[in-house]
């Protein structure tokens, strides 16, 4: 937990250039929208305009949540062990992009509620599941802390090994349950204002989600100012992990994808912890969970696809990373006004007024 005070902003200097770059090209000013507010970023993030995401990786936090046992999900438990195998075989969904998209995936076992037998499943388990927080504490505070622990120690050896994004995805039957908790609390809203269907719930289902999630505020009644009590009374040791990713993107200087709903959860709880830490995360879309565009405003950073993504596995991540290829393809090697002799565009009150709320 003391990296955490090691955290300190972006490279400005490295923001603006990139900035220039992309003004130097012949085009319209921000042409290419938030796909260039996003390598003005990864620059900032990585210190200079030189950008280089070619080694990509996906950290898939695989946990069990014991509120599965309040009939909140359509699926059982069980799921979540056979899901995360499939991922470390390179079976799932989330592989199928990878390959397509020249990125690699890993997936930890930070809380599945039984031992697997599977070598490429990283074991980093913190317990055998989080508690079934209807009727106690999800986690106590210090396995709240391993958990981020857990995530920061990832990012820690993905640097080793060169990496220069990351993916977060995750995979638990009933974390949505988790990730409205949290927004129930810390944006002090309705959990029925913040609870989606998950995987797709009925309406009985979606009610008794939404009742387990009333019952477990009202028990714990958790300190929204203080993010790792909340983490600890209503999250799940996938979010406590992608929160330390996102943490440890900041540590180690690494962007970090957010993903679907669960991820922008884990995102948010970072950002309570280290406000600076936003400054290393790319939002990849908004997905249909109600929750998930309100976590990504909150922490203020824009999602760039908008398709109603819910599959999860840090699929929505992945499904970036070509249109970060094509923007940067652009952003390296299009003409620019000098080279083919015309004027360059002008910046007008729009683009500064659309600068100054980017910044």
């Amino acid at each position: 937990m003391e990296r955490i005070k090691s955290i300190v902003k972006a490279d400005r200097r490295a923001y603006l250039e990139a900035k220039e770059r992309w003004d130097s090209i012949a085009k319209p000013l921000g042409g290419l929208g938030l796909l260039e507010e996003a390598i003005e970023r990864i620059a900032a993030v990585q210190g200079t305009p030189d950008i280089d995401i070619s080694v990509r990786r996906a950290a898939v936090m695989c946990a069990d949540s014991g509120a599965v046992s309040e009939g909140i999900t359509q699926s059982p438990m069980e799921v979540t062990a056979v899901c995360a195998v499939e991922i470390a075989r390179q079976k799932a969904s989330v592989n199928k992009l990878a390959e397509v998209y020249n990125a690699s995936v890993t997936a930890f076992d930070v809380g599945i509620a039984r031992d697997v037998n599977e070598t490429e499943l990283v074991n980093k388990k913190i317990a055998y599941g989080s508690e079934n927080f209807t009727r106690s504490r999800a986690m106590t505070r210090e396995q709240a802390e391993r958990s981020l622990t857990v995530g920061m120690d990832i990012v820690r050896d993905f640097k080793r090994d060169g990496v220069r994004l990351i993916i977060s995805g995750e995979m638990g039957i009933g974390n949505t349950a988790s990730a409205s908790a949290i927004a129930s609390v810390m944006l002090s809203l309705e959990p029925k204002t913040v609870t989606g269907r998950g995987a797709g719930l009925d309406n009985a289902g979606l009610k008794r989600k939404i009742d387990a999630i009333e019952k477990a505020i009202t028990l714990h009644r958790p300190n929204r100012d203080d993010p790792i009590d909340v983490l600890s009374c209503v999250g799940g040791f996938d979010i406590g992990a992608m929160a330390g990713l996102f943490l440890g993107g900041a540590v180690y200087k690494i962007p970090v994808i957010i993903d679907g709903a669960i991820s922008a959860a884990a995102a948010y709880l970072a950002y309570k912890i280290s406000p600076i830490s936003a400054e290393y995360m790319l939002a990849s879309h908004a997905s249909s969970e109600t929750a998930s565009r309100l976590f990504l405003d909150a922490v203020g950073v824009k999602p760039i696809i908008n398709a109603e993504l819910h599959l999860g596995e840090g699929t929505g991540g992945m499904l970036l990373l070509p249109l970060l290829d094509g923007a940067l393809a652009v952003y390296n090697g299009a003409h620019r006004f000098d080279e083919i002799g015309i004027e360059r565009y002008k910046e007008t009150g729009y683009e500064k007024s659309i600068e100054k709320h980017q910044n």
